[in-house]
């Protein structure tokens, strides 16, 4: 059952003492990609009823993404102790909610969209105090990327996997269709994604 939250304090109440993962979507119909991801949500959250799953309308509640450092609707944050581990950006299947769920990455498709850009997997490792992790991740919602956000701070075993693939303890990483990018190098991110010259309309909600 989705639970509807009024403000961020209800949804710490709400979350205090949980074990495992909570699921907070936020939605707002103000947004084409949010009630195209709405029902996927839906049909995901079904599969899982026994998981606590929360809604923030950000049209109507003003703090709470905010506080979870959420900017761009749709997005799934995955709450564990209380502290977002995991954010999935844009809309997104079923499938790949799933995939996030279980800590494995599936490859997304922006058909749903209405874009013509090919389908890419951007996995973006990113740790605690990391200005340079928020600015990648801003750039990508300023491109209209979707990507599953991985913090390395939370997730020692994803940790201990990004440095045997890549051989690098720093963050940001990005893993782009397996292919890797060492910090915010803003060039090879938009080979890789074959982003033309910045422009579009991103969902930004602040």
């Amino acid at each position: 059952m989705i639970r509807a939250v009024e403000n961020f304090e209800e949804l710490v109440e709400a979350t205090r003492g949980l074990k495992g993962t909570a699921i907070v979507g936020f939605f707002g119909d103000f947004s084409d990609k949010s009630r195209a991801a709405w029902p996927n949500f839906q049909a995901f959250c079904a599969r899982h009823p026994d998981l606590p799953v929360f809604l923030v309308d950000v049209a109507r509640v003003k703090d709470v993404h905010r506080r979870l450092g959420v900017t761009l609707v749709p997005t799934v944050a995955f709450l564990k102790d209380g502290t977002v581990v995991q954010q999935v950006v844009g809309v997104r299947t079923v499938a790949e909610y799933e995939a996030s769920l279980s800590g494995q990455a599936r490859t997304g498709s922006s058909s749903s969209t209405g874009s013509s850009r090919p389908s890419h997997r951007v996995l973006v490792y990113t740790g605690a105090s990391c200005p340079w992790c928020t600015r990648v991740k801003a750039y990508l919602r300023q491109r209209n990327v979707p990507f599953t956000e991985i913090d390395v701070s939370r997730d020692p075993a994803a940790a201990q996997a990004l440095v045997r693939k890549t051989g690098q303890t720093g963050v940001p990483q990005l893993d782009i269709d397996g292919r890797y990018v060492i910090g915010f190098d803003k060039a090879r991110i938009d080979a890789l994604l074959g982003l033309g010259p910045q422009g579009g309309n991103p969902e930004l909600y602040r």
